[in-house]
């Protein structure tokens, strides 16, 4: 595919342009919230979707928002003198964020996506024409050095991502730099790479029109720009997961065979993390005939550290193919060659006897344990995003149940978590419930099953008791032997604190 099609992108060393820029666009209240305001739920939702025509007639007004939204997030070439009214027009002209077109018009060299942090921040993702609304979807003919602005990839990922303050973090693959850009936030040193230099120039841009600090932008594939004895506090990837026959799409498709990047990526992570440290990714995985496919994950996993794999959602290699032959516009163009491309990967599939692919999040954390623990499970449930204090917290309990055995347990004080309430099911006008149920309102929002003692013993936990004195009130409340209590009970103590309904006090 032609290098021609993609625009040329702005420039980098005028920080004095892109500041201006900034305070221009913010004046005219360019931001998440104030699209949301102008365009309405409605058609602030189509554009995720790649639906424009409901901003389009939500912005045929005059106003300074208006020409910006046609402008920069819906490509519309909009009228010299208007333009001139809103931003810099002379230095937007020369630094290249700006194009003059059709004689008398001005058009958007890049897409500008406003972007809300998660502090109430009004941040910027910069992105090729095309590309921001909607994520991958609808774009049409793509130039292999694309770049994609934001996706629920990306917002998956950065909401996973554990947020505590760290010396170095690595955002591989950064794409339009929205990982790098949260991680700056809570990152002294920020090293971001990616096999596409334009996608490092565009990190650039997103970085400085963002307000952000910079970071230290290197070129190369996976781990290959990590100086040796480098080592990093966080590591984050949405890598090129996708498992294609070929490597037709920097963005998208890694180039080796099956998911071997993802495991190349997940394998590489353990010897680059400090002890304490976290990597987060997101991948794919295949399913092969005969073979457990959390057993194919855990194999990923590197020595010395634990890790929590999720698997979000799973599709059959036909559904798989037509998502990602839509993701590419495939099906827009020649019935023949889709049908051949159809075939392609099918054929793929076929010869490494994949039967499905999984989704999902892999997180790493370095302890230097002598037996890491390894827990890989499917969740297709809903979840409350953010997840980083949530996942942060699992490994802490992993910490602490791996250092306490069950008199340890009896011995310690635990809290009932956050939003957790109590279900009772059983028949109508029955005097027992068949089973009582605990279940999450935040985080994961996992249910489990307890006994009587489970959920008695829970609903105490305030801190105060022992988990110990608790049981022999229990015991003594239900004519039980406190003795046989105490010793049947620390393993739904275990799992209680493992799932997140007990905190340790």
């Amino acid at each position: 595919m032609s290098n021609s099609s993609l625009s040329p992108l702005p420039s980098t060393d005028r920080p004095e342009v892109t500041s201006r820029l900034r305070d221009a666009l913010l004046a005219a209240s360019f931001t998440a919230d104030g699209l949301l305001e102008l365009l309405g739920v409605p058609a602030y939702a189509a554009l995720a979707r790649s639906e424009t025509v409901p901003a389009l007639r939500a912005t045929r007004g005059d106003t300074p928002l208006e020409t910006l939204v046609r402008l920069f997030l819906l490509q519309q070439p909009a009228p010299h003198a208007r333009v001139a009214d809103v931003l810099p027009l002379p230095e937007c002209l020369e630094s290249g964020w700006l194009v003059s077109v059709g004689g008398d018009e001005i058009a958007a060299t890049v897409d500008v996506r406003p972007y809300g942090g998660p502090g109430g921040e009004d941040w910027f993702i910069v992105s090729d024409l095309g590309c921001a609304v909607g994520g991958a979807g609808g774009i049409g003919s793509r130039d292999e050095r694309v770049v994609l602005g934001v996706g629920g990839a990306s917002t998956t990922l950065a909401g996973i991502t554990v947020r505590t303050p760290v010396s170095a973090a690595l955002d591989l693959g950064t794409g339009s730099g929205i990982q790098a850009l949260h991680a700056a936030q809570h990152a002294t040193n920020v090293t971001a790479t990616d096999v596409n230099p334009r996608a490092l120039h565009i990190t650039a841009l997103t970085l400085a029109l963002s307000g952000a600090p910079g970071a230290d932008l290197r070129e190369g594939s996976l781990f290959e720009p990590v100086r040796n004895g480098e080592t990093y506090d966080l590591i984050v990837s949405n890598p090129p997961f996708v498992i294609s026959p070929g490597a037709r799409l920097t963005y998208r498709d890694g180039g080796m065979g099956g998911d071997d990047l993802c495991r190349s990526l997940v394998q590489g992570a353990g010897e680059r993390l400090r002890e304490g440290g976290f990597a987060q990714f997101l991948a794919n995985w295949q399913h092969v005939e005969g073979e457990d496919w959390q057993d194919r994950i855990r194999s990923w996993v590197p020595r010395g550290c634990d890790a929590w794999i999720v698997q979000r959602e799973v599709q059959d290699i036909t559904q798989y193919a037509e998502l990602w032959l839509r993701d590419a516009g495939d099906h827009r163009g020649d019935p023949a060659e889709y049908q051949a491309r159809y075939d392609a990967w099918l054929d793929e599939f076929e010869a490494r006897k994949v039967k499905a692919v999984g989704f999902g999040w892999i997180t790493l954390h370095r302890t230097g344990a002598a037996v890491p623990s390894v827990t890989v499970e499917e969740w297709p449930h809903s979840v409350e995003q953010s997840l980083g204090e949530t996942i942060r917290a699992h490994f802490d309990r992993l910490d602490f149940l791996r250092t306490h055995d069950d008199a340890d347990l009896l011995e310690g004080h635990f809290r009932l978590g956050a939003e957790i309430v109590q279900e009772q099911v059983g028949l109508p006008g029955a005097e027992d419930p068949e089973h009582v149920v605990l279940r999450q309102h935040r985080g994961m929002r996992r249910a489990t099953k307890v006994d009587t003692v489970g959920a008695g013993f829970a609903g105490v936990c305030d801190g105060t008791l022992s988990a110990g004195r608790i049981l022999d009130a229990i015991a003594q409340l239900m004519g039980e032997d406190p003795v046989l209590l105490r010793d049947r009970t620390p393993a739904q103590i275990r799992l209680l604190v493992e799932q997140g309904f007990l905190d340790p006090a």
